[in-house]
């Protein structure tokens, strides 16, 4: 398992208490809920009710959750399609999401699902039954940072067989666009967490405590990815004092992340489970918060990764004490499943604040934008039932069947996908709504040069055919 919609016209949240060069957008979802709520943490989250299909339901155990959007699902049936979304309009940036996934039986079948999640139409998350257990019964938060380019953010859900993909709730926050490295990563990349650490403390974060983090981040505690030898040397310390350049740009890094580190005399190793064959990127967080280290060469280590040495590290000497020190590497084509990070003593102990593993998924083609606007107009003209699944992307993900009836491949250059057959009369689709039927009149815009075979027969359609359609020189059968 990988770790890591209805277009409506709602304002979005926004936090007024806060002012950010890269815009402060925000959406906080309740998926399955039927009223807006505010948590503890005076967050409003939305009813999902305008903003996606599928069904509602509670988990089997309400009191095992703190709060509406942990015990509140959306789920989608096959009644509802394969693929179904939610598509939220958003300003152009980079921007963090967050999904929280529980099943715990809401259905009463014992039957964790299959299926797979995608964010701007690449996929990020798949999960496969069965669940280990606590992840059935308390659930799991996901996350990663997506660009958003097209003026919307498009989150679907993919049903493997005929399980129905749930979800429990979206979060949505801008960030800064230059943020982790995009400057020389590009804008080609979702980063997908796999563990952000904060060395030596709890959870805290957004939705876990009041500590404040600018991009919505939660940090994890260290402690489950410590090998056992760590475990037994390692010791935790923290500090009440000011560290300086923290809250920074482009990162915007907290200040209670380096507030407290571990130490130990001796090797410091942590693992992390990922996925092979892909790139990581990894960021090492570190500040002198003991006042014994009073100058350069006080305490010095060196970083390995999978026991390649990549960093020999001297913090005071970097920018003294109380102060942040960050850095990041990439790991490529990693021939492991497992990722180590090893923190061995040269002077002195070893002293880490907080590491971060996101795996570097290259973005998927995507539909060309007019095709994608040209088929939505078909689908709301021809009212195509819910059960084909005409929701998100056309042709994206490219691991996931096109909408039913849709055929696709890239283009010439192989920079996006197009549409290349719509075959609607095999669906044997007549008679009125009610019975499912394929009416109402062809939209324009819907003929393009790389569309070659429409088949819309035995359906009842009105109207003129469109000149996009008249004009397309390649068309085979209409």
């Amino acid at each position: 398992m990988s770790v890591l919609f209805l277009l409506l016209s709602l304002p979005l949240l926004l936090s007024p208490a806060l002012s950010f060069p890269f815009g402060n957008t925000s959406y906080f979802i309740d998926c399955g809920g039927s009223t807006n709520t505010t948590d503890p943490f005076n967050t409003t989250w939305l009813s999902d009710r305008y903003f996606t299909g599928g069904a509602t339901s509670v988990v089997s155990e309400p009191l095992h959750f703190l709060y509406p959007q942990e015990k509140n699902l959306r789920f989608f049936p096959l009644s509802s399609g394969k693929k179904n979304c939610y598509i939220l309009p958003l300003p152009n940036g980079r921007y963090y999401f967050r999904t929280f996934t529980v099943y715990d039986n809401y259905d009463g079948k014992s039957n964790s699902p299959s299926f797979d999640a995608s964010v701007e139409g690449t996929l990020v998350f798949s999960w496969r039954s069965p669940w280990p257990e606590t992840l059935d019964r308390d659930g799991a938060y996901s996350d990663l940072f997506a660009f958003v380019k097209d003026g919307e953010a498009d989150v679907c859900f993919y049903s493997i067989a005929t399980d129905p993909p749930v979800i429990g709730s979206l979060e949505i926050r801008q960030i800064d666009p230059l943020s982790y490295d995009s400057s020389t990563i590009g804008d080609k990349f979702i980063l997908v967490n796999y563990g952000r650490l904060s060395c030596g403390s709890n959870q805290w974060g957004p939705g876990f405590s009041n500590d404040t983090d600018d991009f919505g981040r939660t940090w994890q505690s260290d402690l489950e990815f410590r090998t056992p030898n760590t475990t037994k040397i390692i010791n935790s310390i923290s500090t009440r004092e000011t560290i300086t350049g923290t809250v920074q740009p482009p990162n915007y890094f907290p200040m209670k992340l380096y507030q407290t580190a571990v130490t130990g005399n001796g090797i410091l190793e942590y693992y992390v489970s990922v996925d092979a064959k892909m790139d990581y990127l990894l960021w090492f967080h570190f500040a002198e918060i003991d006042s014994s280290v009073k100058q350069k060469a006080g305490r010095v280590f060196d970083v390995l990764v999978n026991e390649k040495n990549v960093e020999r590290v001297d913090i005071f000497a970097e920018v003294g004490s109380f102060a942040a020190y960050s850095w990041s590497y990439t790991v490529h084509n990693l021939s492991s499943p497992v990722l180590t990070v090893k923190f061995v003593p040269v002077v002195g102990a070893p002293i880490v604040s907080g590491i971060e593993f996101y795996a570097l998924v290259p973005n998927d083609l995507s539909t060309m934008p007019e095709q994608v606007v040209a088929m939505r107009a078909l689908k709301e003209s021809l009212r195509v039932p819910d059960r084909m699944g005409w929701n998100g992307d056309p042709c994206a993900p490219t691991s996931w069947d096109a909408w039913e009836g849709v055929t696709c491949h890239p283009n010439k250059d192989e920079s996006a996908l197009v549409i290349s057959h719509i075959d609607l009369g095999s669906q044997g689709l007549k008679g009125n709504l009610s019975s499912n039927s394929l009416g109402g009149t062809l939209p324009s815009g819907l003929g393009q040069q790389s569309l070659v075979q429409l088949d819309l027969s035995n359906n009842q359609f009105v109207g003129p055919i469109p000149e996009s359609l008249a004009s397309a020189t390649h068309l085979q059968l209409v």
